[in-house]
């Protein structure tokens, strides 16, 4: 392709991309006319994604150049220009929505972060929902959506500030044909009323390819043919775009040219391999499955169709023994299915929707545990690895990883892995999805051959309905519910339909129309709506955005970002739960559960003078509260025995003649054993009887002489100035206060950040007209305002549960409280910049909170004691500077004026570690 660069949308020149070792793009080059509508062809892992990434912005730009609405993408001022115009919705069900937000909710947040004003989103919202059919359901949330409408949903985020440039990632990859049809009918409405978009379209199903204008075939990072599509049809010499992709691959990758005939089945008599009778399954309220009846032979080949969400998966959970049915009857190989049947077990495979293998072990390991799991002997299992790896074509990547491996490898991998122990009965869930056709022409290969040739079962769930067509009886289902069950051709002549899909279509039409569910097909036309919206202040708006860098414009895309994350912190009970009870229980075990106070230490006595003076001795542990005394000690082998079980601290023995010896003036010795296990409590002991035994001898010499001792030339009578009782509670409860508040709102904050990253939601922060510096105060103000209740709780619970109250500026306390907290907050930020999954941001915040607030604050360790290292990690780190505050307040009564360099240094922790973050996070991913 070569038009003029005027009426160029895109042109991409010599993109070369890689992820370490692994080059997703080998010199691409290519030139899309504006207006057009272009289909991006190819299985998983073939650089689609990848180049539309580029093509969007949300990827960095590695080698080569892409220009894209007249400016390079490479260019971060022509980005920001031009991402009100763009509209990027990535590969995966509903990636770019907020599962808690409702319909409504997720595209209102776009039309928020487009700058557009309240009217006009709800008259664009009231549109899309027309459109798409999902009016009846604008307050259900985007998690509890099928997945085809989770995709409509996500077409309507997209197209909600009207762009100029729409490119959709396999936006129906693992969507039912009906929507697949409601989807592409939407777009083809849309295209009609706004002729000059431009759409580029990833997809792995060529049927839908052979409904847009122009064609892009890759595979293994490069270009196979780019054009009209007539064009790449004429160039392969096929009649269909799925037989022209076969024909533009290298040779070795297009597998077996012959069509694919599966001779018919051959009925082997018995009782059928599976059976299910009025089998049904409830998730609470919930029915997934309702009443499903039918019979699959043995040797058969049973599809199963249905739209995303009809019960598909969970049927087959229950007829493989993964999940109890919650009533009706499932019979496997003759037996009723029952998960600790380990037997019947032993008899099936199963191959889940999503890899389910190890990506830690290579392709051989996995065969090998597979097959130990399986109890294969150890003399019959290496055989058997081999010729499955011989088998389903696996021996040249025998040594490889899983993440290294396409798609179409990965399914082979998990089919071979099922089939290592010789099941009877295969259950196969939707095992090639995404799979190029070449793959699933193989794939199918070895499924009619371990159906005709060895007699398995092979019970299988599409959305492909050309591998529906090579099934011996197929299955509908929609809503829990079997519709029609027969060969293709009955459920073909069912509805006297031209093909399957239309069958397909036509029964789930049928029951829509009814139930009470909506025909979500029978969507109104776009353009006058539309053309309502999108006129001059279409135009007007999208320059606004576009440039509109202004304080006011900025505080309202802050406050869209910090709407949003408030509103799904609400809804997550779990989340909230752990954001405001977490402090307040830990704060509880530390006020009751850490203490210095040791009061009641155990001892028992062995008195062996039983003189007055003994007495007088013991009176001094037996009176006091530090000492709790137990049943006297019968001789010298008991004090080992109780010491070692742990029923005393220490013992007393009092040695024959002590009273006489001390009468005479002669130096008696009392012996103390200590129990040493616990030195703290073993040290502290020794002072208790230090002490005890110094009042005694003072209070004998005031007997004597009439007066106190004066062995020292001053007497030292020590008094506390704060916390005069000298209870550990008033010297735990700040330190708990400033290890909490670091602690939960980086925690939440880090975690807020990374979720994104896992959910691919972040994506639409790196194409949207939002800077990352709005992105992360919008995600960092909820939960300064959590840290900010958070404290107020923990002060009330100080107070009124502990009895500690400040004795200071409760306002000066509050103001380092709610810097602390913005602090707190950035530095999570910080952390999520530097981590991908939420694990990693748990244990990395916690680790790096936890220990720095507890060694190097002040909590346990005077800071004045701190030294060298410690001493600098104390201060290089907020927590030291707020509990310099928290005990100032709590316990010294200081006022404001006493802590305004803490504060100041608080509020430049908080501006140093956001900075940090706003430089570390960047707008675009890898």
């Amino acid at each position: 392709m070569s038009p003029d660069d005027s009426a160029t949308s895109v042109r991409v020149e010599q993109i070369v991309h890689r992820y370490g070792a692994t080059l997703a793009l080998d010199h691409i080059s290519l030139a899309i006319p504006a207006g057009s509508s272009v289909a991006f062809v190819g299985p998983d892992g073939v650089g689609k994604s990848t180049l539309l990434g580029l093509i969007a912005g949300v990827r960095r730009i590695q080698s080569g150049s892409a220009t894209v609405l007249a400016g390079e993408m490479a260019s971060r001022a022509h980005r920001d220009a031009v991402a009100s115009r763009i509209a990027y919705m990535p590969q995966g069900l509903g990636r770019n929505l907020y599962q808690s937000l409702s319909v409504v909710e997720n595209i209102d947040f776009f039309g928020r972060l487009y700058g557009q004003s309240a009217e006009e989103r709800r008259a664009r919202i009231a549109v899309l929902l027309e459109a798409t059919g999902l009016a009846p359901f604008p307050d259900r949330p985007a998690g509890k959506l099928s997945g085809g409408m989770k995709q409509k949903l996500g077409l309507c985020c997209a197209l909600v500030h009207d762009p100029d440039l729409l490119i959709l990632d396999e936006p129906t990859t693992g969507v039912d044909p009906l929507s697949r049809r409601q989807f592409w009918d939407l777009i083809d409405r849309m295209r009609a009323s706004r002729p000059a978009v431009t759409i580029l379209v990833a997809t792995a199903y060529m049927d839908e390819a052979a409904r847009f204008e122009r064609i892009v075939a890759m595979d293994e990072g490069r270009v196979l043919a780019a054009g009209p599509t007539s064009e790449v049809l004429a160039r392969a010499g096929a009649a269909t775009l799925e037989e022209a992709y076969v024909a533009l691959q290298r040779p070795e990758r297009r597998g077996e040219r012959s069509p694919l005939v599966i001779p018919k089945l051959v009925q082997a008599g018995g009782p059928p391999a599976i059976s299910a009778e009025n089998l049904t399954m409830r998730f609470g309220d919930f029915t997934a499955v309702d009443h499903v009846s039918f019979e699959i032979e043995r040797g058969e080949i049973f599809g199963f169709l249905g739209p995303n969400g009809c019960g598909k998966s969970t049927t087959m959970k229950m007829l493989a023994g993964l999940l109890p049915a919650t009533e009706g009857r499932a019979e496997l190989l003759g037996k009723p299915v029952d998960a600790r049947d380990i037997a019947t077990r032993m008899r099936i495979g199963y191959v889940s929707q999503s890899f389910s293998l190890y990506e830690e072990l290579t392709v051989r390991g996995n065969l090998e545990l597979n097959g130990r799991l399986f109890r294969i002997s150890r003399g019959e299992l290496q055989e058997r690895v081999d010729a499955a790896l011989v088998r389903f074509d696996l021996t040249a990547v025998a040594d490889a990883f899983p993440p290294a491996l396409p798609l179409g490898m990965r399914q082979r991998l998990q089919l071979a892995a099922a089939c290592l122990h010789r099941p009877e009965v295969l259950i196969l869930d939707e095992p090639t999805s995404g799979v190029d056709p070449a793959a699933r022409d193989r794939f199918w290969r070895l499924l009619a051959e371990m159906s005709r040739k060895d007699g398995v079962t092979i019970f299988v769930s599409t959305h492909f309905m050309n591998e529906a067509e090579r099934c011996d009886r197929v299955s509908l289902m929609n809503a829990g519910r079997v519709l029609a069950i027969g060969t293709p051709d009955d459920v073909r002549e069912g509805r006297k339909a031209a093909s399957l899909e239309d069958a397909f279509i036509a029964y789930l039409q049928e029951e829509a129309q009814s139930s009470t569910l909506p025909a979500t097909n029978q969507a109104p036309a776009l353009r006058a709506e539309v053309a309502a919206i999108a006129g001059p202040e279409r135009a007007a708006g999208r320059a606004r955005s576009a440039s509109d860098r202004t304080v006011a414009a900025s505080l309202y895309r802050i406050w869209t970002f910090a709407r949003r994350e408030a509103i799904e912190v609400l809804r997550d009970r779990i989340r909230l739960a752990f954001a405001l009870l977490g402090p307040i229980i830990l704060m509880a075990a530390f006020g009751y559960g850490i203490s210095f106070d040791i009061e009641k230490l155990r001892y028992a006595v062995l008195d062996r003078d039983q003189s007055y003076e003994s007495r007088l001795v013991l009176e001094q542990f037996s009176n006091s509260r530090y000492f709790a005394e137990r049943s006297p000690l019968a001789s010298e082998l008991e004090i080992d025995r109780r010491l070692q079980s742990g029923e005393l601290r220490f013992a007393v023995d009092i040695p024959p003649g002590f009273g006489r010896d001390l009468l005479q003036g002669r130096q008696p010795e009392v012996s103390f054993w200590l129990e040493g296990g616990n030195t703290f409590l073993a040290e502290t002991a020794r002072a208790y009887i230090g002490g005890a035994v110094l009042a005694y001898t003072n209070e004998r010499y005031r007997r004597a002489e009439g007066r106190a001792p004066q062995l020292l030339p001053i007497s030292v009578e020590p008094r506390f100035r704060y916390n005069q009782d000298f209870r550990s509670v008033f010297a735990i409860t700040p330190g708990s206060i400033m290890l909490l508040l670091i602690i939960f709102p980086a925690m939440l904050t880090a975690l807020g950040v990374v979720r994104e990253k896992e959910l691919g939601s972040i994506t639409n922060v790196y194409a949207s007209p939002a800077t990352v510096g709005e992105y992360l105060l919008g995600k960092q103000l909820p939960y300064i305002a959590i840290g900010i209740l958070t404290y107020a709780s923990l002060l009330v619970m100080a107070g009124g549960i502990l009895g500690v109250w400040p004795k200071g500026s409760i306002v000066a306390l509050s103001v380092a409280a709610a810097l602390y907290v913005f602090a707190a907050t950035a530095f999570g930020l910080l952390v999520s910049a530097f981590v991908s999954t939420q694990v990693a941001a748990i244990f990395g915040t916690a680790v790096v909170t936890a220990m720095t607030a507890a060694h190097y604050s002040g909590f346990l360790i005077p800071p004045s004691a701190l030294e060298g290292p410690g001493r600098l990690m104390g201060l290089v780190f907020p927590s030291l500077w707020f509990q310099t505050v928290s005990l100032g307040v709590f316990a010294k009564g200081l006022g404001m004026s006493a802590f305004l360099k803490e504060m100041g240094v608080l509020f430049g922790f908080g501006m140093l570690f956001l900075l940090a973050a706003r430089l570390a996070v960047r707008k675009q991913g890898a």
